[in-house]
């Protein structure tokens, strides 16, 4: 009696800070996916399947890579880099998996709702437009801010932490979440998810909530310092692992400007599919922080 084939899975960004979330999960589970992973340069590609992976060229900017690396593929993870090149960039992929008969696209989106003005949430609503019009079955997930970004972005020193978007709550959800959420809807595959949108944000803090959590993982009391959107510029630049191009950049800045000022309220609520897909609950912003407390402070 012959078996049927497990389908082959096809990650993008595998080293990133969603994707290799999304490997690692998948990886625990050979028996039922085929992992193919994507790498952008031939030498990155190569020391991937010195390791024993199955990895492929796949240069979002080439789309002369996309066939090869497509072939045999039967599910696709879709994220993009933080630029505007991100709109050809998933065209021109979806179109190849068209031509390769890719029978799922699970989608990396953001937490934005339909009529929202700002442009970075704006192109990628249209991706997942475009994504919806090909005809190939999709799911998209749509994460709220990244306790990651924490860290990177809001360090503490001196006991002090800043904010810059006022004192409102935002909805906040941890990478290893969200990547366990799309290893799970990748292995699943579109007979259960296809036409699904799962929504991310588990848990709403704003600056007095995350400095109690803080202070409490800590032992000591740490205070939140509130500042303005303008001021995030300076931060951006100054961050040496968070290079984005001035569109990209201008989107978040006008993002923090829009929650600011309220425009942006729907980003401070809950709203958690993660326990339907990973059978327990999401991590917590404490249980977070409890274990990335060395990367708090610096």
């Amino acid at each position: 009696m012959a078996t049927l084939q497990k389908p082959t899975v096809l990650v993008l960004g595998a080293s990133g800070q969603i994707g290799r979330f999304v490997v690692q999960q998948l990886d625990q589970t050979p028996e039922e996916v085929q992992v193919r992973v994507a790498a952008r340069t031939p030498e990155r590609c190569l020391a991937l399947q010195q390791e024993g992976r199955d990895a492929v060229l796949l240069d979002l900017d080439q789309p002369n890579t996309f066939a090869a690396a497509l072939r045999g593929v039967d599910r696709v993870f879709l994220l993009t880099g933080y630029t505007v090149a991100m709109l050809v960039q998933s065209k021109t992929l979806v179109d190849a998996a068209k031509k390769a008969r890719v029978q799922h696209i699970v989608h990396l989106g953001v937490f934005g709702h339909w009529d929202c003005t700002d442009p970075h949430i704006a192109w990628h609503q249209l991706v997942e437009t475009y994504i919806e019009a090909s005809g190939i079955p999709w799911t998209h997930l749509h994460p709220n801010m990244f306790m990651e970004q924490i860290p990177r972005f809001m360090k503490i020193r001196n006991d002090r932490f800043r904010v810059f978007w006022g004192r409102d709550r935002m909805g906040w959800v941890a990478s290893r979440d969200v990547g366990a959420a799309a290893a799970t809807v990748l292995r699943e595959g579109p007979t259960k998810h296809s036409g699904q949108n799962y929504w991310l944000s588990v848990q709403v803090a704003g600056g007095d909530q995350l400095a109690a959590i803080f202070s409490e993982v800590l032992g000591r009391s740490i205070r939140c310092e509130y500042e303005k959107p303008e001021d995030f510029a300076s931060v951006m630049a100054l961050t040496d692992d968070y290079r984005v191009e001035p569109w990209y950049a201008a989107g978040a800045m006008e993002f923090l400007q829009q929650f600011f000022d309220g425009r942006m309220s729907d980003f401070g609520v809950v709203r958690d599919d993660t326990p339907y897909l990973m059978s327990k609950p999401a991590t917590t912003l404490k249980q977070w922080a409890m274990e990335n407390r060395t990367f708090l402070e610096g």
